[in-house]
């Protein structure tokens, strides 16, 4: 009867009881990013109402969507432990050290990610999202709100409008099997638009001002798999690692879970996809490729898997400013969606959060301050990272396995040795620091410059004393030493040179 007095006398209904001083905002989207912005709101006195167009994933364990595992690093664990359930999700998850790179024999080689102890944390989705939820339910500031999906929003007097789902029967209801549609008029002060790639509340904000947006498919796909614990109940591999099968044009990646098995994503181009039609192309092509991944999935279980599970997209997304009217604010993937290859996607998400939080704290929680603040400085961060995310890709299917991108790994790691503080390595910044990622992007470009300088002169100079001591008579072995080492540094230079004209990868 409340709803429908309030849909006769057209007056918004309000979704909680607040103080007179307290503000309510609104979440839209109680993924990952929205579920911790509500936590992190409730936790600075805010209510909080928190809606998902989706049933309640804790209640209904056949939904499916995105699996593919997460990789925790240090700007998404700062984040939650502002939320207070750092240590709770750090127990949940699987520590990975560095990457451990499979050739096409069988071989294996680790790299580590970084110094000693610095490690990525492999986590499920879904267990992280429902984690999430409960600690939303349990502040008692936030309200949750399922199977609310938002069709429009009038941003100038911070209105949302929603079609809830209910298995009540309602006056005008539109009904859907034994479910019935009611729209829903939601009055707040504040909206957080956390609704993913395909934001509505973005697009609401391109109605009401001058939002630049852009998106891109790559052209390569993903399909996730699973490798099953080995006999023995054990990992079938290693754990302790992110596993790469870099295969130039395409490559694998396998994740470790908790119950001993590995979450497996296939990357390649679609046209490699639609190649394997048959169950004979398919083994043919990963014993082609991946023959011990083969071995440790299991024929069977990989043909059941590979042609069950579908080929899902990739997308980025950039848009421009992120938040309209200092009163609706998007973060996560409504903002920036990135390509999954920096494993930046939720920490970046996450990160948002944080920064935002921040400047509430800096501005004595006023939402509008804190809002265009964030704007003023998380553009650019955005888009750093897209690109940074990119670019990855090339190094994980390609140059780990370059003598090259080796080198260049050890330079890097001595310069850090020798000078922690004003050299730090590209994946260090972007995994192990909270350095801006507009800042990482301008500080690896100069530390390329620097090493790039920096080996020309060591090539000149070992060219030089090679023939200062062939001509003194000084022997032909320590010459060739230094005629090699010159060489090496030339051909690592022109590489360089011919990339960053080109604009290809060697």
């Amino acid at each position: 009867w409340k709803l429908f007095v309030h849909r006769i006398l057209d007056t918004p209904l309000p979704m909680a009881m607040t103080s007179r001083d307290e503000k309510s905002v609104a979440v839209v989207g109680a993924g990952l990013v929205g579920s911790l912005q509500a936590i992190l709101m409730a936790k600075r006195g805010f209510h909080v109402d928190l809606f998902e167009s989706r049933p309640d994933m804790r209640s209904h364990p056949e939904l499916g969507g995105r699996s593919i595992n997460l990789a925790l690093s240090l700007r998404g664990r700062e984040a939650l432990g502002a939320a207070g359930v750092e240590e709770e999700v750090v127990a949940m998850a699987v520590p990975m050290h560095g990457r451990m790179i499979h050739s096409l024999s069988g071989k294996m080689s680790d790299q580590a990610y970084g110094k000693k102890g610095q490690c990525l944390y492999s986590i499920d989705r879904r267990k992280l999202n429902e984690l999430l939820l409960n600690k939303a339910e349990e502040t008692g500031k936030i309200s949750l709100h399922f199977e609310h999906r938002l069709t429009r929003a009038n941003l100038e007097k911070n209105t949302l409008f929603f079609d809830a789902m209910s298995s009540a029967e309602g006056e005008g209801g539109e009904k859907e099997g034994e479910s019935v549609k009611i729209p829903k008029e939601v009055k707040t002060d504040f909206v957080f638009g956390c609704d993913g790639a395909f934001s509505t509340v973005r697009r609401q904000m391109m109605r009401y001002g001058r939002l630049n947006y852009s998106q891109e498919y790559i052209p390569h796909g993903y399909k996730e798999l699973t490798m099953p614990p080995n006999k023995a109940g054990g990992y079938a591999l290693p754990p302790n690692y992110l596993h790469i099968w870099p295969r130039q044009e395409f490559m694998m990646i396998a994740l470790p879970n908790k119950d001993c098995s590995f979450t497996v994503t296939l990357f390649m181009p679609f046209d490699k996809f639609n190649s394997i039609e048959t169950e004979e192309d398919l083994l043919e092509f990963f014993m082609n490729h991946f023959p011990n991944a083969v071995t440790h999935i299991g024929v069977e279980f990989l043909v059941k898997e590979y042609f069950h599970n579908p080929t899902g997209s990739l997308i980025s997304v950039k848009c421009r400013p992120h938040c309209m009217h200092n009163s609706t604010l998007i973060l996560g993937d409504a903002a920036h969606a990135v390509v999954p290859f920096y494993g930046q996607g939720m920490n970046a998400g996450f990160e948002d959060c944080l920064v935002y939080h921040d400047y509430l704290e800096s501005f004595d929680n006023n939402l509008a301050k804190a809002a265009a603040q964030y704007n003023e400085t998380r553009c650019e961060d955005a888009h750093a990272i897209a690109k940074l995310s990119k670019d990855n890709y090339e190094e994980m299917r390609s140059h780990v396995t370059s003598r090259f991108f080796l080198f260049r790994k050890y330079i890097d790691n001595a310069l850090n040795w020798m000078f922690p503080r004003s050299f730090v390595p590209l994946y260090s910044m972007v995994a192990f620091s909270r350095i801006p990622y507009h800042e990482v992007e301008e500080r690896s470009s100069r530390q390329r410059r620097l090493v790039s300088y920096s080996l020309s002169a060591v090539g000149l100079c070992s060219f030089g004393l090679g023939g200062y001591l062939l001509l003194r008579g000084c022997g032909w072995p320590p010459s060739r030493i230094l005629f090699k080492l010159a060489l090496l540094v030339v051909a690592y230079n022109v590489k360089e040179k011919v990339e960053d004209l080109l604009h290809i990868d060697i």
